[in-house]
């Protein structure tokens, strides 16, 4: 998995985020994402947004990601 792969996930499935990720190892990145759906929404439940729009890759293709969110 690529850093570009999963910015394209987040992005399917956040369309309106702007989503930035980094990561050379593939496995291991770290992933800024701005969305206007995130408003009002804690952290948490910001992340578990995120994850949904990678499914079954976390924990498998992608063995950690870090993660930044906040509202646009």
């Amino acid at each position: 998995m690529t850093k570009t792969e999963i910015a394209a996930l987040i992005q399917t499935g956040l369309p309106n985020a702007r989503v930035d990720v980094v990561g050379d190892d593939g496995q291991h990145f770290e992933a800024t994402v701005v969305c206007a759906d995130f408003a009002g929404k804690m952290p948490l439940a910001q992340h578990r947004m995120v994850y949904a729009t990678l499914g079954e890759k976390m924990g498998r293709e992608i063995h950690a990601l870090k993660l930044t969110t906040r509202a646009a």
